[in-house]
């Protein structure tokens, strides 16, 4: 194990510095109920991805995506309680010692070597949350404003928006403190629930007039496709720790959890089924496009471009704690947030596709994040005490996950370059 008497991160061995689990809010006094925390989970948990489940419905047919995200949001709520187990064994056994986040986990479990994994896993899902983040805004522009003239300057629209972008987000990555970002994310959360009541309103409407062929099943060929977006949906794996530190009553915190799954599991099923239903094979990549460019529906696009603007440095702040902890000793480091922004636009401007990049981060960092190291850690922390049977469960899902992880990546790299083709 890692831990021994202290708390220990993998440079400094003493947990002092701002980590991924950082708040928005400086004040940390008080415990969350059980209603605040059932809206915290939801907060971490829903974001972007969201928006790329009806074309994935398209691909995989509509049952077949809804048994798909179903079985997916039971293995991330299986998954998130071995982290949770692994933490309460692990802190019962060391007194003195304070697991606050997935990084600090993987420096309990595996030494430097477990933390250096969850913090490369940690950044190369964030980066990539940020980086459909300006393809999301970028394709979304060009569709509202450029829908009859595919050349700004020469240059193609998607461009000129993501670069358009990168002077505003090299000064709101700038913000040392994420206290003062916090506002950004309520009005984000806001955005993101009004317009996904909007998009579903539209989707019945467009539903009961067209009523679309539609497919059930698509084939094997699709399936990993398909398993990458859903898990890309369900992103809130690295918060879980923090949040049930918070929470007052942790006995309640499993309850609670599972609740926010199912609600949130039945809310992405029916987005991503009534968005398909609405326009069958016309479904686009990004759902908002379907929607035309009327007052409404252009309202709600630019309301959802705004809200991923803001939540860009949100996004960005643990890929920053992470490089500023490794290479500037935990110092704010003001040109390495520019070179991680830069570096993020111009990946951003060589993905061709919104819904094949989340199948991408999903099929690969996702996978790895919310399915491989919580199993393995939670089988190395309970090895001596597990039966055969739970040591086979989790043997088997920490190899089910590195296979998925690998084939998955294969096939989302080869949807997204047959896009290019």
């Amino acid at each position: 194990m890692g831990f021994g008497k202290n708390r220990a991160s993998s440079s400094s061995h003493v947990l002092r510095i701002p980590r991924e689990d950082t708040p928005l809010l400086a004040n940390t006094q008080h415990l969350s109920s059980s209603s605040k925390t059932f809206a915290n989970v939801f907060i971490a948990v829903v974001g972007a991805g969201v928006l790329g489940l009806p074309y994935s419905f398209k691909k995989t047919g509509w049952i077949m995506g809804s048994l798909m995200l179903l079985s997916v949001s039971s293995l991330t709520y299986y998954c998130m309680m071995l982290l949770i187990y692994s933490r309460r064994k692990l802190e019962s056994h060391y007194k003195v010692i304070k697991i606050s986040s997935f990084g600090d986990l993987g420096y309990a479990v595996c030494g430097s070597i477990g933390r250096c994994t969850v913090d490369a896993m940690i950044v190369l899902s964030q980066a990539g949350f940020c980086i459909s983040y300006l393809i999301f805004i970028a394709n979304t522009l060009a569709h509202l404003f450029n829908y009859s003239n595919p050349k700004i300057l020469g240059l193609s629209p998607k461009k000129v928006y993501i670069w358009s972008c990168f002077p505003f987000q090299l000064g709101l990555n700038s913000i040392p403190t994420l206290t003062h970002l916090a506002p950004l994310s309520i009005f984000a959360d806001v955005v993101d629930l009004g317009a996904m009541g909007v998009i579903m309103v539209e989707d019945v409407l467009i539903f009961l007039k067209n009523r679309p062929v539609l497919e059930a099943f698509g084939g094997f060929s699709v399936f990993f496709y398909g398993l990458g977006v859903s898990i890309y949906a369900f992103e809130g794996v690295g918060m879980v720790l923090p949040l049930e530190a918070e929470m007052k009553d942790k006995d309640k915190f499993g309850k609670i959890l599972g609740l926010s799954m199912v609600f949130i599991s039945l809310m992405y099923g029916s987005f991503g089924v009534l968005g398909y239903f609405a326009f069958g094979e016309e479904t686009k990549d990004i759902i908002t496009t379907n929607l035309g460019r009327g007052l409404l529906s252009t309202l709600v696009q630019i309301g959802l471009c705004i809200n991923l603007f803001l939540s860009f440095p949100l996004m960005m702040n643990p890929v920053y704690e992470v490089m500023e902890r490794r290479f500037c000793e935990g110092r704010y480091s003001l040109w390495l947030r520019w070179i991680m922004v830069l570096a993020v636009t111009l990946v951003a401007l060589k993905v061709p596709n919104f819904a094949d990049f989340l199948s991408l981060v999903g099929s690969s960092v996702c996978i790895v994040l919310g399915i491989v190291l919580p199993a393995m850690f939670h089988l190395i922390v309970f090895n001596k005490e597990l039966s055969w049977h739970g040591l086979a469960f989790d043997a088997a899902l920490v190899l089910m996950g590195a296979v998925l992880a690998v084939y998955g990546t294969y096939s989302s790299m080869l949807e997204i370059f047959g896009v290019k083709a």
